[in-house]
């Protein structure tokens, strides 16, 4: 008989075999997948999704945004997203005319419902903005509006006496 033993070895019933390839995964920060759709301004780049380790209900990589750099207005559908940030200055937008609007800085986390029409913007002119991005399925739903925005967004501020108005004059 030539080719592959089928039959039961020994590592089919060895403990610490079991999880060994199907365990935990450690994706290295300059292994991740930069072949994801991306927005101009913008690269970003998978960690964890279905083709890599095989995440059923998640998708997380990072996403780094050129200064001045913003997105158009847009939802992810059903999806839920974290987006982490490690470096630089983010201003969400969201709203029906993307009314609202909010800074982040390292740091600090940023929640964004399903269906919630939101724009990402590098709020800094000269410092790339870079974050993690989390969404809760590992499909990319990503629809894009046509809405005219408010001139000038009404400030929501994050309740956290850490965060100053971000409207204020350094």
């Amino acid at each position: 008989m030539t080719g592959h033993d089928h039959s039961h070895s020994h590592h089919d019933h060895d403990p610490d075999d079991r999880w060994k390839h199907d365990g935990v995964r450690v994706i290295p920060g300059n292994q991740l997948d930069k072949n994801v759709p991306s927005t101009a301004g913008m690269d970003r780049a998978a960690a964890i999704n279905f083709a890599r380790v095989g995440a059923q209900k998640l998708w997380a990589g990072t996403v780094s945004i050129k200064p001045d750099a913003k997105t158009g207005a847009h939802h992810h559908g059903h999806l839920e997203s974290v987006i982490y940030v490690v470096k630089g200055k983010a201003r969400m937008r969201w709203g029906e005319s993307l009314q609202f609007t909010a800074e982040a800085g390292p740091g600090d986390f940023i929640f964004v419902p399903p269906y919630v029409p939101h724009q990402e913007i590098n709020a800094s002119r000269d410092e790339v903005l870079e974050c993690v991005l989390v969404r809760s399925d590992g499909e990319a739903v990503a629809i894009n509006l046509d809405i005219e925005p408010v001139e000038k967004p009404e400030t929501v501020l994050w309740i956290d006496p850490v965060h100053r108005d971000p409207n204020e004059k350094k």
